[in-house]
């Protein structure tokens, strides 16, 4: 029999966010979360997105044994700005198990009804730099630290459930061009750019110079990202706390801020090296060693995690991201990157899916948001 449990303390809690490390212990494709930001996502003193959240988490048990976990989000805001009435569900891992299964997702539609909702639709987070997306395609690719790995039969024990696709997202695997010619290419669009536009990088003097402009990103985020599928815009409170999060992975080489005569921020792009191998041998924890192997990362890798990438709306279709992806190349030759990977990206998305047309790219990954109507 199975029995589900609400998370109600904090022995509790780090059961909850640990199960995946157990259940994906013999998975070479599982990349833990940072074991600490995952703790403090459920904390309401940590956690701005809770002055317009509800939140309840749960562990599934079968004779004391921990068989599976599920968190549900009502978002007020998301159902405000996007007139829907949803409940999210997220962080849900459980073996492969019919009862173990209809218990967790149960659990979550039962407490969607208690609050009125019609739907309940996920995986997704507090917000959308939060990890989502169901893994429904690339089994055999390793994770990425920010999205999520699942097992194949999630997606037959959700459909079994009711829940149909709404949205995918797709994930690109990026060759760096090494044709001299492709660079020359890419630099003359670039300076193009920047003087018909009269843009130009913004060059720190010091690495710390950096720190000052990462809640001006956060701020082009809300305007960038507004239209794609369930975002919220940050408040001053979330955009403090993401980048406190951010500014440790922002290296010179692979950050770049694209700035107008009037030193506002129009187009940015920010990649870091992939932390993946040491967080699997950190198991996602930072102490007491795993920050060696990060810092590790960060000097010698021949991988990068391409993060975010926004421009203006009134700077877009104006070519801006070519002085983005010039200056990126640039980066990857000065630190021997042979490969980006793309974090999840709408398939609905045209924009983005363009800016990559022009390179060696394999599209390996594509993960799900799916929704149940409920009775």
């Amino acid at each position: 029999m199975v029995s589900i449990i609400e998370v109600t303390t904090r022995a509790q809690l780090r059961q909850f966010v640990e199960y995946p490390n157990i259940l994906y212990k013999d998975v070479p494709q599982f990349v833990p979360a940072t074991f600490d930001d995952d703790m403090s996502d459920w904390d309401k003193k940590k956690n701005p997105a809770f002055e317009y959240c509800e939140a309840r988490c749960w562990l599934a048990m079968r004779n004391g044994e921990m068989v599976g976990r599920i968190g549900a989000i009502l978002s007020h805001k998301a159902n405000e700005k996007w007139h829907t009435n949803r409940m999210r569900f997220t962080q849900v891992d459980f073996i492969d198990d019919q009862q173990v299964a209809n218990a967790l997702f149960t659990t979550v539609e039962r407490w969607a009804r208690e609050k009125g909702c019609d739907e309940v639709h996920g995986p997704l987070g507090f917000t959308d730099l939060d990890r989502e997306g169901m893994l429904v395609e690339g089994f055999d690719r390793r994770s990425c630290f920010f999205t999520y790995y699942n097992h194949p039969y999630y997606i037959d024990h959700l459909t079994r459930l009711g829940y149909v696709k709404d949205v995918d997202w797709v994930e690109n695997l990026i060759q760096v061009p090494t044709d001299e010619k492709i660079i020359q290419r890419w630099q003359r669009l670039s300076d193009f750019v920047a003087k018909r536009c009269n843009l130009h990088v913004f060059k720190p003097k010091t690495r710390l110079d950096y720190f000052g402009l990462i809640p001006r990103f956060f701020q082009l985020v809300n305007t960038c990202y507004a239209p794609l599928y369930g975002t919220v815009e940050l408040s001053d409170q979330q955009i403090k706390r993401y980048s406190a999060k951010f500014a440790p992975l922002i290296n010179p080489n692979l950050a770049f801020f694209i700035m107008n005569e009037q030193e506002e921020m129009v187009a940015m792009g920010v990649a870091a090296p992939s932390i993946a191998s040491a967080l699997q041998k950190s198991r996602g924890k930072y102490f007491p060693t795993g920050w060696i192997d990060i810092l590790k990362a960060f000097h010698k890798n021949d991988t990068i995690d391409l993060l975010l990438i926004a421009v203006r709306p009134d700077y877009q279709k104006k070519g801006v991201n070519a002085m983005i992806i010039y200056h990126a190349m640039q980066g990857c030759f000065k630190m021997g990157i042979k490969e980006a990977e793309t974090g999840p990206m709408l398939e609905t998305n045209e924009k983005v899916q363009a800016q990559w047309k022009d390179f060696d790219i394999e599209q390996h990954k594509r993960r799900r948001c799916f929704v149940k109507k409920l009775s």
